[in-house]
């Protein structure tokens, strides 16, 4: 199947109009994300912050195209991706969206080595790759034949931001990347996510750090699932 046109050079990767996310739970159903407009700038940092249960990370999966929400439009790189089928989906999000989990172990296959990963995300986008180049740029040159145990909580999330370069990501997504690290790698991730900024990537974060925050070109404030403000810095 072809993947979906997406348009590159527009300034807004993302644009969203009235999201609205629901749950259905024994007590009834529950609104994840209430009416949410925004767009999203094709480069910088845009943190999505709030307190636990504010629906930040219920909106990384939207604009992540794991969930499809139950009201409102969002559009990637001007394509609407509520009319797409699900393999259309996951064509885009293999292609241009790379995504990094709070627990660094669910980024990665523990059984390859830290090279094979990086190997395995270029494969799945069929993209050629260079391992120690990826490395290099993450700072973990010569760790490509350890296993990925052997790895700090810090510098397995580096690598998992080097499994969506070697994808080719154009747009990274990580929720609560530093929640699960110890002070020492958690900065190792704020430097990897300055860095990736720098490079004109877009990176859209869901966090509650306030160092990870304080990076942010453009901070979303979310409570009980509604859009509060934008900070614009």
């Amino acid at each position: 199947m072809a993947e979906p046109a997406v348009d590159t050079t527009v300034d807004t990767v993302f644009e969203l109009t009235g999201i609205g996310v629901d749950y259905s739970t024994p007590a009834g159903t529950v609104r994840g994300l209430q009416e949410v407009t925004l767009t999203v700038p094709r480069s910088g940092i845009t943190v999505f912050a709030g307190p636990s249960g504010s629906g930040k990370s219920t909106l990384l999966r939207v604009l992540g195209l794991f969930e499809r929400p139950a009201r409102g439009t969002l559009r990637f790189g001007g394509t609407d991706t509520g009319v797409l089928s699900h393999a259309a989906r996951r064509a885009l999000r293999r292609r241009h969206l790379g995504l990094v989990f709070q627990n660094p172990p669910e980024n990665l296959l523990d059984f390859l080595s830290v090279a094979d990963n990086l190997r395995a995300a270029a494969q799945s986008a069929r993209r050629p790759c260079d391992p120690e180049a990826i490395l290099a740029r993450l700072g973990l040159d010569g760790t490509g034949d350890w296993r990925v145990s052997a790895l700090s909580g810090g510098q397995q999330q580096r690598l998992a931001f080097g499994c969506a370069l070697a994808r080719g990501s154009s747009v990274i997504l990580a929720d609560e990347p530093t929640s699960q690290l110890d002070e020492a790698s958690a900065d190792l991730v704020i430097r990897t996510l300055r860095s990736l900024a720098e490079e004109e990537f877009a990176v859209l974060v869901a966090s509650h750090d306030d160092r990870v925050i304080e990076l942010g070109s453009r901070v979303a404030r979310l409570r009980d699932g509604r859009l509060e403000g934008i900070e614009r810095r």
